[in-house]
């Protein structure tokens, strides 16, 4: 009996650049919505499409067998509950970072120096000089101390900003003053740019609710590259509607977001089709993992970024 473990990939373009695996191990192909080139109860360790929608998702419970599962994200929201206790979950934390966090500084510059403006009036031929807030001497709070909000840290240290950060626990770190999330709403009169990158839990979903939105200045700035669930879209959609606030974000509830959604029609939001980490450094990254990964596998090692459940 063969003692080799297989692992599916979703697809042969990452088989390929991952490249020769350890002996004790077989790469098979396996998208979640066709047939594997393996019987499915051969599969024991599943590497996730990147992206899939839901439905395909929950395919790998097709796998009986299957004890490692490796997503292509940094978020993990639903797969515990998809998994459950039958294999452990991998990650991709760090291979999105630097690419969401310029996607935060991206939509932060784009919103707050009038670019989308910039883009309508081009299609117009109108030339339409104003004044816009920019960004330098912003307050901005920075909700989410993780890699990529480390990342994000890094990238506004040379734009002038008097950053607030905020992480489940109140702490002092060697770059100062960590607020606990649970300040957040006393500190919100003093935020102008609020910038959202947390993991979607129980704690997150619908952290910046109506009630948190209220407290934010008039002409403040809700920016969201976390998950869509963290914001409750009813509050934030009035907000905007009002012109009260403005909204640029990567991430949507729902997703996608439907034709004809009021967040379409406001020229004070900036909506990006969760595009964060999806740019060409994405999957050169990916390898670079996958090839630690099995590697580890191989050993009998749990590799990177394991999930530890609570």
């Amino acid at each position: 009996m063969s003692t080799q473990r297989r692992i599916s990939f979703p697809t042969q373009e990452l088989i390929d650049a991952v490249g020769p695996i350890p002996e004790n191990l077989k790469a098979v192909l396996w998208d979640l919505e066709n047939d594997p080139e393996t019987p499915l109860e051969d599969i024991d360790i599943a590497i996730l499409p990147y992206m899939a929608n839901p439905q395909t998702l929950k395919n790998v419970r097709k796998a009986p067998n299957v004890k490692v599962v490796q997503t292509q994200t940094t978020g993990f929201d639903g797969m515990i509950d998809l998994i459950g206790d039958r294999a452990d979950i991998n990650t991709a934390a760090g291979v999105h970072a630097a690419a969401t966090a310029e996607m935060a500084l991206g939509l932060a510059i784009a919103s707050l120096r009038g670019f989308p403006q910039s883009v309508r009036d081009q299609q117009q031929g109108r030339w339409n000089p104003q004044q816009w807030p920019g960004l330098a001497d912003r307050t901005v709070g920075l909700v989410g101390v993780g890699g990529i909000g480390e990342e994000i840290r890094k990238r506004l240290e040379p734009f002038e900003v008097d950053l607030l950060r905020f992480g489940s626990t109140a702490r002092t770190d060697e770059h100062g003053e960590v607020f606990a999330t649970s300040e957040l709403a006393a500190r919100a009169p003093e935020i102008e740019v609020l910038i959202l990158i947390v993991p979607l839990n129980d704690s997150t979903r619908h952290l910046v609710d109506a009630q948190l939105l209220a407290k934010l200045p008039d002409g403040a700035t809700v920016i969201n590259v976390a998950r869509g669930p963290v914001v409750d879209t009813d509050a934030i959609v009035a907000e905007v509607a009002s012109g009260r606030l403005n909204m640029a974000s990567d991430v949507f509830d729902p997703e996608p977001l439907p034709a004809g959604h009021p967040l379409w029609q406001h020229p004070n939001a900036l909506v990006i089709p969760h595009n964060g980490g999806n740019t060409k450094a994405f999957f050169p990254r990916m390898v670079k993992l996958l090839k630690k990964q099995v590697q580890a596998w191989a050993a009998g090692n749990d590799g990177e970024n394991l999930v530890h459940r609570s």
